[in-house]
């Protein structure tokens, strides 16, 4: 690698993860993209060259504490200290609980909760200790309320709301910021993976462009900012959701995760 500024961002093979990688990559970094597709990770990595710059890759299940270790490995062995770590892969699924895959959603707590404490443990101990760095978090506007119909993956950002700002003010007297980014209804793939494109959420003509949530990220990141809601719709969404009495925020959530609402 370069001996110029280092980006680390899981799940950048794609959606808001690749848009990322490419805001950093503009932005003078050496980025590293990692995800368990190799086919995606090689096919977007030439994308992101930028004068100067270095982008490798790291295919790995970060869903399994073996694939989380060779990432690890994989950022050590560049010899280059991470300047800023995004913990951005995450998976979802739809539907009532009592009829979804239980390894399915065992998977995403592994990935979006588990995996990201482990990869956050192993990075943040070295940034401490030379008093600088970022992390940045991707959660979701799902974590400021209850979230049926996306029970496991509505609870896991909110896990990883909770677990940035925690750790940015355990973090407060060093030089390591934490941000925590918390978008809206985005284009990406999530709604087709997640088997959501019958919902009013996944069959929306409006999402945003994860370019834009990318980029209100970064910015947000470098100022040093706890967290960041990306357009004025969705700050206004997330102020209301948050001020809702308990009983009517799952209910606000329902109307646009409930299976099947979407098709007409």
């Amino acid at each position: 690698m370069n001996t110029g500024k280092f980006a680390v961002v899981t799940g950048g093979s794609s959606g808001i993860g690749l848009e990322l990688a490419r805001k950093f990559a503009n932005s003078g970094y050496d980025v590293l993209i990692a995800s368990e597709n190799a086919d995606q990770l090689t096919n977007v990595a030439g994308q992101l060259g930028a004068p100067g710059r270095r982008v490798e890759i790291h295919v790995a299940d970060l869903a399994e504490q073996d694939g989380v270790q060779s990432l690890y490995e994989a950022i050590t062995g560049l010899s280059q200290p991470v300047d800023v770590l995004c913990v951005n892969a995450g998976i979802g699924v739809g539907n009532a609980f009592v009829d979804t895959d239980l390894a399915t959603e065992l998977k995403i707590i592994d990935l979006n909760c588990r995996g990201a404490v482990q990869l956050t443990k192993l990075v943040l101990k070295e940034m401490v200790a030379r008093d600088s760095g970022k992390l940045l978090f991707t959660s979701s506007i799902d974590a400021t309320m209850p979230d049926p119909f996306e029970a496991v993956y509505g609870a896991s950002k909110a896990f990883l709301r909770w677990f940035g700002e925690g750790l940015r003010e355990e973090l407060k007297d060093t030089g390591v910021d934490v941000t925590v980014l918390m978008p809206g209804v985005t284009e990406t793939a999530f709604f087709e993976r997640a088997d959501m494109l019958d919902t009013n959420a996944g069959a929306s003509k409006h999402k945003d462009d994860p370019a834009d949530a990318a980029a209100a990220a970064y910015d947000a990141l470098m100022a040093g900012k706890d967290k960041v809601v990306p357009t004025i719709k969705n700050k206004v969404l997330a102020a209301v959701a948050e001020m809702l009495p308990d009983p009517l925020a799952p209910k606000a959530h329902r109307a646009m995760s409930e299976p099947g609402a979407g098709k007409g």
